[in-house]
């Protein structure tokens, strides 16, 4: 199984690459207006449980996104324990996106 955890820098990798994850944003609507990645799809932590079965394919990669990587951490432990075997977490959310990757992204 992967590590629950992906490094911006991995990520920046994968996401070149013609089957790039889905990219899960688990932050709040005013979050994501602040800030957000070109392609993420919103879907905040409390609606998790309620729409991860409709609206995702356990059988694709999905890296999840938050502030600062805990609440996307505890989404993809969720989500693994709902048999999404292909789920990691951004490891230190859109902040360290923001700071390692791309500094256009606006920090808050």
């Amino acid at each position: 199984m992967l590590e629950p955890e992906i490094s911006p820098q991995a990520f920046a990798q994968l996401r070149q690459q013609p089957n790039a994850p889905l990219l899960l944003d688990v932050r709040e609507p005013w979050e994501f207006q602040t800030a957000s990645l070109p392609d993420s799809v919103l879907m905040p932590m409390g609606d998790v449980p309620s729409r991860a079965h409709a609206e995702l394919d356990p059988d694709v990669p999905i890296v999840v996104l938050c502030h600062h990587g805990m609440r996307s951490l505890n989404v993809t432990i969720w989500l693994r324990n709902q048999g999404f075997e292909h789920v990691q977490s951004l490891a230190g959310g859109i902040d360290a996106w923001s700071r390692s990757i791309d500094p256009t992204i606006p920090r808050y």
